[in-house]
Order: C-alpha cells, then sequence, then structure tokens
C-alpha cells in the first residue's frame, strides 16, 4: 500500500477557524481516559501507538495538536482539550483556548520549550463557564502540572513548569508557530 491509501494528512489543516479566528482547530491524537499514546506521523499518514502509560496512569483529557503549526521542539504545538465526552484519533475540534502551561523537557544538559495550550471545546456544556485557565482553580491546575511531569518521568526526561499565562499568550503561541 502506498501514500495513495493512506489518511488524508491533518496536520496540514488551518490553525484557525475560518469564521472566528479566536477559535484553535485541534486534532485528537490521545483520547481521555486512554493509557495509550498516539501520535500523527506525517510521513506515513497514519496515527501511530507511541507508547502505553503503566497502570493505573491514563491521559486526564483528550491530547492533541494544533495543525500547521511547528513549536520549539519541532512538533506541532500540543493542546490539552476539556470537554465533555472522550473524541477519538483523528477527530477535529474547534476550540476555545484558555491559556497555556510553559514547560521545558529534556535532561540537565539538553533542554528545550515545550509548551501546552489548554483549549475548552467550543461546544463543551460542563466547561462553558471557563474562560481563562486561573478558573480552573489552584488544585485542577496543580494536577495538570503534575500529570505532565509523571509522563516525562516515564521517559527519563524532566518536565519543568515555567508558569501558566492566559489565553492571549496562547493566542500569541500559535501565531509564532504557524507555517
Amino acid at each position: 500500500m502506498g501514500k495513495k491509501n493512506a489518511l488524508a494528512d491533518p496536520s496540514r489543516l488551518k490553525p484557525l477557524d475560518s469564521d472566528d479566528k479566536q477559535l484553535l482547530r485541534v486534532v485528537i491524537e490521545t483520547p481521555k481516559g486512554s493509557r495509550n499514546k498516539f501520535a500523527f506521523d506525517a510521513e506515513e499518514h497514519i496515527f501511530e501507538l507511541k507508547k502505553v502509560l503503566p497502570s493505573g496512569m491514563e491521559f486526564p483529557y483528550d491530547f492533541g495538536f494544533v495543525p500547521s503549526t511547528e513549536a520549539d521542539d519541532g512538533d506541532p504545538i500540543d493542546v490539552l482539550v476539556l470537554m465533555d465526552e472522550p473524541a477519538f484519533p483523528g477527530c477535529l475540534l474547534t476550540c476555545r483556548p484558555i491559556g497555556v502551561i510553559e514547560g521545558e523537557q529534556g535532561d540537565k544538559k539538553d533542554k528545550e520549550r515545550n509548551d501546552r495550550i489548554v483549549a475548552v471545546e467550543r461546544d463543551a456544556h460542563s466547561w462553558a463557564n471557563i474562560k481563562t485557565i486561573d478558573d480552573l482553580g489552584s488544585q485542577f491546575k496543580r494536577e495538570l502540572e503534575e500529570f505532565f511531569v509523571n509522563y516525562h518521568k516515564l521517559s527519563g526526561k524532566q518536565y519543568r513548569v515555567l508558569g501558566m499565562k492566559g489565553p492571549e499568550q496562547a493566542r500569541k503561541l500559535v501565531k509564532a508557530a504557524m507555517r
């Protein structure tokens, strides 16, 4: 089978909603509740299993990327999406950014930025009143930080949260990374 039989390339979609440029388009790679970490392979045009989390650990929310962007780590910008029900790998969502978790990953010698946008799916009922990352509360934010720290530990890498910023910084991050 050649590339003609593979999936279309969702990483090449437009990053912003055509009707409302404040909204991001997000392609889901890993659904909420999954122990399996999936990633889109743009060369092969497939979703590939990258790792399996240990028993008792799962993705707390849907995880994906903003298409047609490139972050400092060379991958599209990561997005953690808050919504009412899990999506599925390859699902395209329209999301409202509420903030960004600024972080760096690596070891003591080799560190790179790896920020994660936090967004709310446009039609999510349970999250409709959340406008900024601060609306989530300090305990919720601490749990998100801990997930990313522990997730990277599994690969022998360190992840350090540098800070959390609001929706405007998330939009700036996307605009700077658009290709």
